[in-house]
């Protein structure tokens, strides 16, 4: 396939495709003229980058999976830690809504008097909200 075939098959621009070679994430196998040609398993390749960075993984991490033939390397403990900081965005960010969700509906005819928005206060002071762990903030 050409350049132009795998960029229409799989929606990634001519020039992301040429940054990914330049990367060494995928490889031509040759030219027709000026036009690279690229082999079928790229169309796997670039799915495996499409999920790693759907994932949050950055290309060095998705690079050191990729095989020059073609085929993966799965590194599962980058990926079972990978997941358990995702896990741990989700918690921070779940527990921030509930906090807000809170503040927006509080009862409390003042939100300084309101012990979970004073807590999601403490929270946001202590820079735990920019952590991974952010415990029971905004269960009440």
């Amino acid at each position: 396939m050409d350049i132009a075939q795998v960029a229409k098959k799989t929606g990634v621009r001519a020039s992301t495709l040429r940054f990914y070679e330049e990367k060494g994430l995928i490889h031509s196998v040759g030219r027709d003229g000026l036009r690279r040609r690229f082999g079928p398993e790229v169309l796997d390749q670039l799915a495996l980058i499409a999920l790693g960075q759907a994932g949050g993984l950055s290309l060095d991490e998705i690079g050191s999976m990729l095989l020059p033939d073609g085929k993966f390397s799965i590194d599962r403990q980058m990926l079972a830690a990978k997941a358990k900081e995702l896990d741990g965005t989700i918690r921070r960010l779940k527990a921030m809504s509930r906090g807000l969700a809170h503040a927006a509906v509080c009862p409390a005819t003042n939100h300084a008097s309101c012990p979970t928005f004073q807590k999601l206060l403490r929270a946001a002071g202590s820079g735990a909200l920019s952590k991974a762990k952010t415990g029971s903030l905004g269960n009440q």
